[in-house]
């Protein structure tokens, strides 16, 4: 009977098959739900700069995010199956460190000057990772990350000076980041309500600094990878300016920004969601009045300060609040922000007032929230409507100099 010969691995093969192993840990660890990220660094390739991978569920399915930054500030998205790793043992390989991070351990990849490739960590595991019988079985809820959509060393965010150049949210900015990620939560929180397949057509009203228009296009173009045409709009133009510099920098060309009166603003066709964050005073009724003429399908807005109503406000029945400064002003924060509820209502939409954030953080922590219904009521809008009308006669003593205080082109 003939021997068998074995062919000894060259330093190359060994390297690879050392490669595709760590791969195929990196996926045990997504499969198991125990994956936190895995950085990429040292890049054999100089237009790169490092990459991240991380758990991410899209359309209904588990799959590994890979963010790979590139050395002219630019990121590119590609979403690897949790079935295969050959995608990822080719996105591995052009890395010359690897650091994986779970729930149950961490593991590190290192590529050696004259080719060999090692793990540490490797063993021990994969052993902790076969251990887990269901789900974030072994991790105690206290223990864990907050999951963020935003990891926080996204390229908008450094540009934005959100975070430093490591990738670190600055002290100073952390109650923002968590603003805009909350903002984001909200945000998925719709995708059922907005069209699943084709272009999305954003606005963001009164934009300012663009925190959230970066944020959102991010998100859907970049996280979800869908086609996306958004714009900025508001009446500063160095902000414009600046936010239009961010963006190109990016080079996000889906995203624009526009120097203009909202309350002017042609969005030029079918809108599908509308965003804005303390549009000032009025201006969230004048955002709230375009989202509506688009026929908007979702409306995420969230007001500033509230002025209008308390100017006017001419009730006899609340004189016992409206007496005491402090109180009259909270009577009038809520009493607008529910009559802007009633008139979105009136018009159509499912409505609801989540908070954004802590309200610690900022007392403007109130967001308007607008779901367009397929087939509305009109006995519901109707109502809706003589409610709004109602409400706003008895809040200014049915003064016909007031009556157009808040949502202005609604019903005269």
């Amino acid at each position: 009977m003939a021997e068998t010969t074995q062919t000894p691995q060259t330093p190359q093969a060994e390297a690879t098959e050392t490669v595709r192993e760590f791969a195929d840990l990196i996926l045990l660890a997504a499969r198991k739900r125990q994956l936190k990220k895995a950085v990429l660094s040292k890049p054999l390739d100089a237009a790169d700069r490092r990459a991240e991978l991380t758990l991410r569920r899209i359309g209904g399915r588990d799959c590994l995010q890979a963010e790979k930054f590139r050395a002219d500030n630019k990121a590119l998205h590609e979403n690897l199956p949790l079935e295969r790793s050959e995608e990822l043992t080719n996105l591995l390989a052009g890395y010359g460190q690897v650091n994986l991070l779970t729930a149950v351990g961490e593991s590190e990849l290192r590529r050696g000057k004259r080719g060999t490739t090692t793990v540490l960590g490797g063993e021990k595991l994969r052993k902790l990772l076969d251990a887990v019988q269901k789900d974030g079985e072994t991790v105690p809820e206290n223990d864990r990350d907050k999951q963020y959509i935003l990891q926080g060393n996204e390229p908008f965010l450094r540009l934005l000076d959100i975070c430093d150049e490591r990738g670190r949210v600055r002290d100073k900015r952390q109650a923002k980041f968590r603003q805009i990620n909350r903002f984001l939560e909200l945000v998925r929180d719709c995708l059922g309500d907005l069209p699943a397949e084709g272009p999305l057509r954003i606005c963001d009203l009164c934009c300012g600094k663009s925190y959230l228009s970066f944020a959102t296009y991010h998100y859907f173009a970049n996280i979800l990878g869908r086609e996306v045409r958004m714009t900025g709009v508001d009446l500063k133009p160095d902000v414009i300016a600046y936010c239009a510099g961010v963006a190109k920098q990016l080079g996000w060309d889906g995203l624009e920004f526009l120097c203009g009166d909202v309350s002017r603003y042609n969005a030029g066709g079918a809108v599908d969601l509308v965003i804005s964050l303390h549009a000032c005073d009025i201006a969230t009724d004048f955002v709230l009045e375009r989202a509506v003429a688009w026929r908007a399908k979702v409306i995420l807005s969230t007001p500033c300060c509230h002025h209008e109503l308390n100017h006017h406000i001419d009730c006899a029945a609340l004189s016992f609040i409206t007496e005491h400064s402090m109180l009259r002003q909270k009577l009038c924060d809520a009493a607008t922000d529910a009559l802007r509820l009633k008139y979105l209502e009136a018009h159509g939409y499912r409505v609801s007032a989540p908070e954004l954030i802590d309200p610690e953080e900022t007392p403007k922590n109130i967001m308007l929230r607008g779901i367009r219904e397929q087939n509305p009521s009109q006995a519901r809008m109707e109502a809706a409507k003589m409610a709004y009308l109602d409400a706003r006669n008895f809040l200014t003593g049915g003064r016909g100099d007031v009556q157009k205080i808040l949502c202005p082109n609604v019903w005269g």
